[in-house]
């Protein structure tokens, strides 16, 4: 059977912050699934951290897990905080930046 979740424990409750770890400058990404359909992604940033200005063929479901960044979509700036979710719509320019350490989900759902 072909494996659709991976790097995750399965059939037990998890802390998703817990599964990615904040270093000094950096940004550290875990692949959970990927393929035509979805992209499921953890971040963890350190404070200053960035993802700069670029757009997505799919909507893109961010869920703060820890901590807070700023995200820019379509030019509008947000402040996203732990349990706080912002959709960047596909086609629309979108950019993020850690304003302290923080953890986050990327959700990408693709169109046919």
């Amino acid at each position: 059977m072909k494996q659709i979740l991976k790097n995750i424990p399965k059939n037990e409750v998890l802390n998703l912050s817990d599964l990615v770890e904040i270093h000094p400058g950096q940004i550290i990404s875990k692949t959970l699934a990927q393929n035509d359909k979805v992209s499921i992604t953890l971040f963890a940033f350190d404070e200053g951290e960035e993802i700069g200005a670029h757009d997505s063929t799919g909507d893109a479901m961010a869920t703060v897990l820890d901590g807070k960044g700023r995200f820019s979509v379509g030019g509008k700036e947000h402040i996203v905080k732990a349990g706080e979710t912002i959709v960047m719509p596909a086609g629309i320019e979108h950019s993020i930046f850690a304003i302290e350490p923080f953890k986050w989900m990327l959700t990408v759902v693709f169109p046919k």
